[in-house]
């Protein structure tokens, strides 16, 4: 828990909160995902109002749902200015520490009375297609890098010809370089990281921003605090007379593309440019929008969902899936993405591009 407060129950039946009134009313508890507010006595006071006139000046609407309001007989502690300034805390400590994408980084995807149920996890592999979910995530240190935990998600082991990982790197932490002729896109989804570019330049990576590094390129990613990146690699596809060069951007630079006979947003974040062997595509669906094609194609995908949930058909199997976990589809498996909840879907794609399949 968070943070905790009390107060004690009004003495008089027909007793009103009064904000300079020094009598106990409420108690209340923050907890990691959510605000909870117990009522003493039968009458009611509208919390959520009272939230909503302290909160909505100082942070997103986004983040103002990440408030639980229950109501409850049992009795429960607080002063109500003090509630108010706990919450203020609660929100401002989950916007700047947590950031947009804290769901992959902090999953709370399984249902919470099947985390410890030992055996239980959503993962699944199969040899078309694999889910591979935050329960099952096994980190170890990362090879050639310093003071880093990673969790390859996709290797070729699978049957993927590409690698992709999580990789947290905690203070004073220094990435590696990739193996001869490798190229690495890199995806920021919690914390800042430095890129020492082979210019001495450095840039500030933070959340939603990302790097392509050419293969054999010289740089150096470095975190003074805790950092969580999703690292993309493969053995470079050369074109004779092509060349690829180091990018730099952020999802929201990007713009929106046309998506012809779909509904749902669509940003790339390289360029479509014949050098560039795969893309990372940026897709948004709005609750209970869907893909309208049901895809086969030669196509290998890596996919990390950054946000909210929906169905995945993968070959004849259809999965549950939410923020945080990642799904390899091998080529030619039929593929399918529906959103559902109350928020958008956003996941990050991996797509090979630009190269004849023979």
């Amino acid at each position: 828990m968070a943070t905790g407060w009390s107060r004690t129950r009004p003495t008089k039946k027909n007793q009103t909160w009064d904000p300079s009134h020094s009598t106990p009313l409420w108690s209340g508890t923050v907890t990691r995902q959510r605000i909870v507010v117990k009522k003493i006595g039968r009458k009611k006071m509208n919390f959520e109002n009272v939230i909503g006139c302290e909160m909505k000046k100082e942070f997103p609407t986004a983040h103002q749902t990440s408030v639980v309001i229950q109501t409850s007989k049992d009795f429960v502690a607080g002063r109500l200015n003090n509630f108010c300034i706990a919450i203020r805390f609660f929100l401002c400590h989950q916007f700047w520490t947590l950031g947009h994408f804290w769901k992959v980084t902090n999953p709370s995807l399984s249902p919470s009375h099947f985390q410890d149920l030992p055996g239980f996890t959503r993962s699944v592999y199969k040899r078309d297609h694999a889910l591979i979910t935050p329960e099952s995530h096994v980190f170890s240190p990362l090879p050639d890098w310093t003071n880093t935990l990673g969790a390859y998600l996709i290797t070729p082991s699978i049957g993927s010809h590409f690698v992709m990982y999580l990789a947290k790197m905690q203070e004073n932490s220094k990435s590696g370089l990739p193996p001869s002729d490798v190229e690495r896109f890199v995806f920021v989804l919690q914390g800042v990281v430095t890129l020492n570019d082979t210019s001495g330049t450095k840039h500030e990576l933070e959340v939603d921003s990302y790097a392509y590094l050419p293969p054999n390129s010289e740089h150096l990613l470095n975190s003074d605090t805790s950092a969580t990146v999703v690292v993309f690699e493969r053995r470079h596809d050369y074109l004779k007379n092509h060349t690829t060069e180091q990018i730099i951007g952020s999802t929201d630079k990007q713009p929106l593309l046309e998506t012809p006979g779909e509904v749902f947003e669509l940003r790339k974040l390289l360029p479509t440019s014949l050098p560039y062997d795969f893309n990372i595509h940026i897709m948004d669906f709005q609750p209970g929008e869907f893909l309208n094609v049901k895809e086969v194609h030669y196509n290998q995908h890596g996919l990390l969902l950054l946000e909210g949930q929906g169905i995945y058909r993968l070959g004849d199997s259809w999965y549950p899936v939410q923020a945080g976990d990642a799904i390899w589809m091998a080529p030619f498996v039929p593929q399918w993405y529906g959103a559902l909840g109350k928020t958008k879907s956003r996941y990050l794609l991996y797509k090979d591009v630009n190269r004849n399949p023979l």
